[in-house]
């Protein structure tokens, strides 16, 4: 297992919502372009208090499955989740490596790995067997 899988199935997956797992499973199978790569949350304005048009995998979970409003939201949503990954894998920092896979790997190949982690943990949730807190 490499490393961003091992983040997603202990840290991440278990800290979003169904409905945040949901949506980001539809935006890797539509390849929703506000799914964006090398960026958390932003609009084209720059604009922190306006609703988000792009946002990473934690932003977007967020922003469509958690009704988040502004960039500002999805922002503080993201810094939120990554907390939380932290203290659940005791490791300052360790989002980082599930960013790096999702920045710097060619998206087909991204949303492909992803959307096979995505259902994983749907599955797992919806049979109650990924220890979500």
């Amino acid at each position: 297992m490499e490393a961003w899988q091992h983040i997603w199935r202990e840290g991440i997956a278990p800290v979003l919502s169904v409905r945040g797992l949901e949506v980001l499973r539809r935006a890797l199978v539509a390849d929703d372009a506000a799914l964006g790569q090398g960026v958390t949350a932003r609009n084209e304005a720059d604009n922190l208090d306006a609703p988000p048009e792009v946002a990473c995998p934690l932003g977007y979970a967020g922003w469509q499955g958690e009704s988040l409003a502004t960039v500002q939201d999805a922002e503080d949503w993201f810094a939120w989740v990554c907390g939380q990954i932290d203290r659940r894998l005791k490791d300052p920092f360790s989002c980082r490596w599930f960013m790096q896979f999702w920045d710097n790997t060619p998206r087909p190949e991204a949303r492909r790995q992803l959307l096979i982690e995505v259902e994983r943990s749907l599955a797992r949730r919806l049979q109650g067997e990924d220890g979500a807190s």
